[in-house]
């Protein structure tokens, strides 16, 4: 990953052009994400992902989805099959714990084998906020479980399912969206609540998590820790909070930066995140003019930033440790499943 820039990116369409090609050799992306407007067959989506990784310039270059389960699935059928929603892995568990988490781990794992096969390697779950009666529905039915032990539970075991089936993990939304009173894709939410409920509440699952290799920040503004900026422009928020009272330290990637909850210029947004403590930009929509702004704002990694992209990035690297027959593993984990039908 020598070389590479703090950003990640996203191809406008089913192939790369020969404007994104020379634009990706010349701004080396730590990695990409894709999205359902770059999947159209499975030949395909296993080309795109080649050239990818060719414009990546390594093997182990972080190919992003995001592909939760429930109603947030890039890959539909045929080439990826829908699951329950995590809410209803949080029914089970509370009916059964020890089969709740094994589903839990099972579809972690599953969706790993769902997406290796096109060169997918990395995965933006698990979803550990905490849903709150009244707040938006962005996170809803994406949340395991209503409080923050059984989130943790259920998070860490669906990031070690993937992390066996050899993709890397990118919890999120930290320090935790389940407050929002608005969709971030749209307007910026503002949560009021007082710091010490929020640090018993929405960040105790992150707090609990906080040695996984990655998380995506909230675009969230928590007035009573800093009413001037959101979490992922927020020095307190990333420097007190994240890195502080949560104590994690893994790769921080901002969630999309084009975002409405963001207003302003794309490249000033971009430094004031990388500034703030963010490691990595992520831009989603494609747009090239756009795109080159966030090139701009971001830098070659180093320093801390880094040594986590090279931490996280080892768990690509480190390949498939659990072999079980995917077969087996499916009719395992549908007969646990069945049981909240």
């Amino acid at each position: 990953m020598s070389g590479s820039k703090a950003w990640i990116a996203a191809p406008l369409g089913q192939r790369l052009s020969a404007e994104e090609r020379a634009f990706f050799a010349g701004e080396r992306p730590y990695g990409f994400i894709l999205f359902g407007r770059n999947i159209a067959s499975g030949s395909q989506l296993s080309d795109l992902v080649e050239e990818l990784r060719e414009a990546g310039g390594r093997a182990s270059t972080p190919i992003f989805v995001d592909q939760e389960g429930g109603r947030i699935n890039r890959l539909k059928p045929p080439l990826a099959p829908s699951y329950p929603t995590p809410a209803d892995i949080g029914r089970l568990y509370a009916t059964d714990a020890e089969a709740g988490e094994r589903a839990a781990w099972l579809q972690g794992r599953l969706l790993a084998g769902d997406l290796m096969p096109f060169g997918i390697n990395a995965d933006c779950i698990p979803c550990v906020d905490v849903p709150v009666p009244g707040a938006n529905s962005v996170i809803g039915d994406r949340a395991y479980a209503e409080t923050p032990a059984d989130v943790a539970v259920l998070g860490e075991a669906v990031a070690a399912g993937l992390m066996a089936g050899g993709v890397l993990p990118v919890m999120k939304h930290i320090p935790g969206h389940g407050r929002g009173n608005a969709d971030s894709h749209h307007a910026l939410p503002v949560v009021a609540t007082k710091r010490d409920e929020l640090a018993r509440t929405d960040f105790a699952p992150f707090r609990a998590l906080r040695s996984l290799p990655a998380a995506m920040t909230a675009h969230i503004l928590y007035s009573d820790i800093d009413p001037r900026a959101p979490a992922t422009l927020s020095p307190i928020v990333i420097g007190e909070v994240i890195r502080g009272e949560i104590g994690f330290d893994g790769l921080l990637m901002t969630d999309d930066m084009s975002m409405k909850a963001l207003a302003g210029d794309l490249g000033d947004l971009g430094r004031r995140a990388l500034e703030a403590g963010c490691d990595v930009l992520l831009h989603c929509n494609g747009e090239m003019d756009e795109m080159r702004r966030v090139a701009a704002a971001a830098g070659p990694l180093s320093g801390d930033a880094q040594r986590r992209a090279r931490d996280a990035e080892a768990v690509i690297s480190g390949g498939i440790t659990d072999a079980s027959d995917d077969a087996a593993l499916r009719a395992e984990y549908q007969a646990l499943m069945s049981r909240i039908a």
